[in-house]
Order: C-alpha cells, then structure tokens, then sequence
C-alpha cells in the first residue's frame, strides 16, 4: 500500500507541475487520483486508469483520452471540450454541466453516467452507449449520436436540434418536452417512448416523415 500511495504521489506531483515536461500519462494507474480544477490540456491519458478520480472543474480540452477508464469518477463541470474519448469507459461517471462540444465519444461506454445540463454540441457519439443515462436539459445540438443506445435514458428538456439520431434505439426513453427541430430519426426505435410535449418543427421521423412545422405529441 506504502508503495502505491508513492506512485501516487509522485504521478499528481509530476501532473501539477507546471514546468514538468512529461505530459504522456497513457495507461497509467490514476484510479481514485485529486486532479480537482487541474490544466490537462493537450495531455495524453489513452488507457488510463481513472477509476473513481475527481476531475470536477479541471481542464481537458484537446486531451487524449480514448480507451481511458473514468468508473464512477466525478468529471462535473469539467471542460472536455474536443478531447478524444471514443471507446472510453463511463460507467456511472458524473459529467453533470460538463463540456464535451466538439469532442470525440464513438463507442464510449456511458451507461447510468449523470450528464444532467451536459453541453454536447456537435459530439460525435456514433454507436456510443447511453443507456439509463440521465440527459436531462443536455444540449445536443447538431450532434451525432447515429446507432446509438438510448434505452432508457431520461432526456426531459434537452435540445436535440439538428441532431444526427438516426438508428438510435431510444425504447422506453423520456423524451418528454425534448426539443427535436431538424432532428434526423431514420430508422429509430420509439418502442414504449415517452414522447409528450416534444417539438417536432420539420424532424424527420423513423419512418421517413418530415413534421410539419409546430406539430407536438402529446400523451
């Protein structure tokens, strides 16, 4: 144990020192690490054990961060803004308000992850897993969340405008009040989707359908 907590220690000294050189972390052990309000811009974390650490408020604009395992780690309010986390692992993670404009999420695993007021503008999240995810009031405009996984995921009050959702499985979702203008739904699954109140200005429904402008579902 003596050991770890000095590979610790000497791995967050090295991350918070500002005239240090090194700035690939890649496949590191940083699991339960205090990287709170910390600038890791532009570094490299691929791999990276992540598990439980606290990010809230730090910055990770342009970070590599794809493969990186963030389990059950706080990441609130952090700027993650075109940082590459395809194929990252999510899972229960807290992305509450974070900001992921712009960045890469192909793949990543984000099941039971809280991005509740999440900025998610023009992400890429091709076939990613959002499954039971809370995406309430997120922001998704001109995303691409093509292929998916929805399922059961609660986005009341988020925008989707312009968004990318074609094929994406949204069975027993809550859509309620999301706001789908110039959304793309080819081919998505609506089964048991809770839809009331939704806008539908000229989206394009599963089964072709362009909705004529101010039409809503309601029940």
């Amino acid at each position: 144990m003596r050991n770890y907590a000095d590979k610790q220690e000497s791995l967050l000294s090295q991350i918070k020192d500002k005239f240090c050189q090194r700035r690939d972390f890649s496949g590191c052990d940083l699991s339960g690490i205090d990287l709170r309000a910390v600038d890791l811009s532009g570094f490299n974390l691929m791999r990276a054990d992540l598990c439980g650490a606290n990010l809230s408020g730090s910055n990770l604009t342009q970070t590599k961060l794809n493969g990186a395992n963030f389990i059950q780690a706080t990441l609130s309010k952090a700027n993650l803004s075109q940082a590459d986390l395809s194929s990252a692992n999510l899972y229960e993670a807290d992305l509450s308000y974070v900001n992921l404009c712009g960045s890469c999420l192909r793949r990543a695993q984000c099941s039971h992850a809280n991005l509740w007021g999440a900025s998610l503008c023009d992400t890429d999240l091709t076939e990613a897993d959002l499954s039971a995810a809370i995406l309430i009031e997120a922001s998704f405009i001109e995303a691409n969340l093509f292929k998916a996984n929805l399922a059961g995921a609660k986005l009341c009050g988020a925008t989707l405008l312009e968004a990318n959702l074609t094929k994406v499985n949204f069975t027993n979702a809550d859509l309620t009040s999301t706001n789908l203008t110039k959304a793309n739904l080819s081919e998505a699954n609506l089964w048991e989707t809770k839809i009331s109140y939704a806008k539908l200005r000229d989206t394009i429904m599963p089964n072709g359908k362009i909705c004529a402008p101010q039409i809503a579902i309601i029940g």
